[in-house]
């Protein structure tokens, strides 16, 4: 969870950053760094769960039967 929501502040800054050279207004790049961002990190954190969960699926049995670490 830490990673994501590092990932959140990253891309919160380079949304309004974006936002606001693009349109020249701070309540444009507000708006834009708060709903945009915090969809894609509410996205982001699924998919890196299901990104590792594939990973173990993906994974043949170990010769002994225990997982692989």
């Amino acid at each position: 969870m830490l990673k994501t929501l590092s990932f959140a502040v990253l891309h919160f800054s380079v949304a309004f950053t974006v936002a606001w050279l693009i349109t020249g207004s701070l309540l444009a790049g507000g708006l834009v760094a708060m709903i945009e961002p915090t969809i894609n990190s509410v996205a982001y954190h699924f998919h890196e769960k299901a990104w590792l969960r594939r990973g173990r699926a993906s994974q043949p049995p170990s010769p002994s039967g225990a997982l692989a670490a």
